[in-house]
């Protein structure tokens, strides 16, 4: 029938827009109090702009149209976040603290999760130019009055950035072995899923080692003027693997935890295991490029080689 919605796409109807409406007003309300600025970003931009800065789990989110104007490629957006941070630094520009808010549709590719609607509306508040404990503060306060505003039932705050997972590994001390435990206790549902898992978590352990050692030898080289240059080059990239390989490393930490503090979305974990394969790949054309150069030149210098 011609009048069939996409699935997971539905008409708000007057009662329901209606309550709909007035949590939004009174959650806007509430930001304006606390001194926030709305902004209102458009729901259609360049692929380029939107993405700058993202994972690849909210490309996958989003859909992908073609500008009849110019022929470049644009994106209806999966999150209003990306845009305000943009506005921020490239359109407000101002010095010191930034306090901003927003409220619009997103549109998914999929549903976030079971049953979810694939045209969520989202409001939220950013706070720019203070890396401050007490920034934090306010943002976490600001959360839970929304969340009073709003009168959610037993709400649940999940605090997603990688600083708190950290904090929380160096306090407990936990040990290495803690990615294997942590997959062989998920259901066998989730583990067939996500089978590659642990050989890609071995994998970017035994690339961090290759890249630390890299890095220790090269620090410990005396670099002629022909060669610092090329020295450099070979630091830096190893300073950067390393980070890259640490920095997934606790990102599936993260999210093996949250699958078992009860979280159902695997989207999270499969997007880390593609960035975790082309980390590997990126080693393999670093130490691939190494050779050449060195082959060329007739160096017999200690050459990167990043694990199989």
């Amino acid at each position: 029938m011609k009048w069939l919605l996409p699935e997971f796409i539905e008409d708000i109807l007057p009662a329901e827009a209606m309550r709909i409406e007035r949590l939004r007003r009174r959650i806007l309300d509430l930001f304006f109090r606390k001194r926030y600025q709305l902004v209102m970003p458009p729901l259609l931009e360049y692929m380029d702009s939107l993405l700058t800065g993202t994972g690849h789990d909210l490309e996958l989110r989003t859909f992908k149209v073609v500008d009849q104007l110019s022929g470049r490629m644009m994106g209806l957006r999966a999150d209003i976040t990306p845009q305000v941070a943009r506005i921020d630094a490239h359109l407000l520009n101002r010095r010191g603290v930034a306090r901003l808010c927003y409220c619009g549709a997103v549109l998914h590719t999929r549903p976030a999760s079971p049953g979810a609607t694939r045209e969520p509306l989202q409001i939220g508040a950013e706070l720019y130019g203070d890396a401050g404990a007490k920034a934090d503060l306010e943002i976490l306060r600001l959360l839970c009055d929304a969340l009073k505003a709003a009168k959610a039932k037993r709400p649940r705050i999940d605090i997603g950035h990688v600083a708190v997972f950290r904090a929380i590994v160096r306090d407990a001390r936990v040990r290495p072995e803690l990615e294997a435990e942590l997959f062989e206790a998920l259901p066998s549902a989730y583990r067939e899923q996500l089978d590659e898992l642990p050989a890609i978590v071995a994998s970017l352990e035994a690339q961090a080692v290759a890249a630390r050692a890299e890095m220790e030898v090269l620090a410990a080289m005396a670099p002629s003027e022909s060669d610092a240059a090329v020295l450099a080059a070979r630091r830096d990239a190893a300073k950067t693997h390393l980070a890259d390989s640490v920095a997934a490393l606790e990102s599936i930490r993260l999210d093996l935890l949250r699958l078992h503090a009860g979280a159902s979305d695997l989207a999270p974990l499969t997007t880390l295991m593609d960035d975790a394969r082309r980390i590997g790949e990126d080693l393999s054309r670093l130490a691939e490029a190494q050779r050449e150069v060195e082959d060329a030149a007739g160096d017999g210098a200690r050459r990167f080689a990043p694990p199989s």
